[in-house]
């Protein structure tokens, strides 16, 4: 079993910034993807950004691109997502999710599948306020 924790969500004026944590414990592995989901009230789970833990690579979602980043520290376990120029539309819960399928380590386009991600985080509530 991987458990994985969030931390750093919070209340943000629109257009400020927030680092997000995801701290991994548990039967981990260097052959997994790392993932940030978010959801808000009565919207399906979106996803933000996946990074490969072997190798570092990144990749997106449209609404996400250029604003936020995301990263590991191998050494700590742990995956970040920086995020900048907030608006009020980034409110929601944001998950961190893990997965070691082969499919979503080789294919770039199965990163983006929530079902394809076996751990999740409690989550952690993102506002960001007008």
């Amino acid at each position: 079993q991987v458990q994985l924790v969030e931390s750093g969500g919070g209340v943000v004026q629109a257009g400020g910034s927030l680092r997000l944590s995801c701290a991994a414990s548990g039967r981990t592995s260097s052959n997994v993807a790392m993932a940030w989901f978010r959801q808000a009230p009565e919207k399906e789970r979106e996803f933000v950004a996946a990074i490969t833990w072997n190798g570092g690579y990144t990749n997106y979602g449209d609404a996400m691109k250029g604003r936020f980043i995301i990263s590991r520290d191998i050494a700590k376990n742990m995956v970040y997502l920086k995020m900048s120029n907030l608006n009020p539309e980034d409110s929601a819960v944001y998950y961190c999710a893990a997965s070691g399928r082969s499919e979503v380590l080789t294919f770039v386009g199965r990163r983006s599948r929530a079902a394809l991600y076996e751990y999740w985080g409690q989550g952690t509530q993102v506002t960001v306020s007008s």
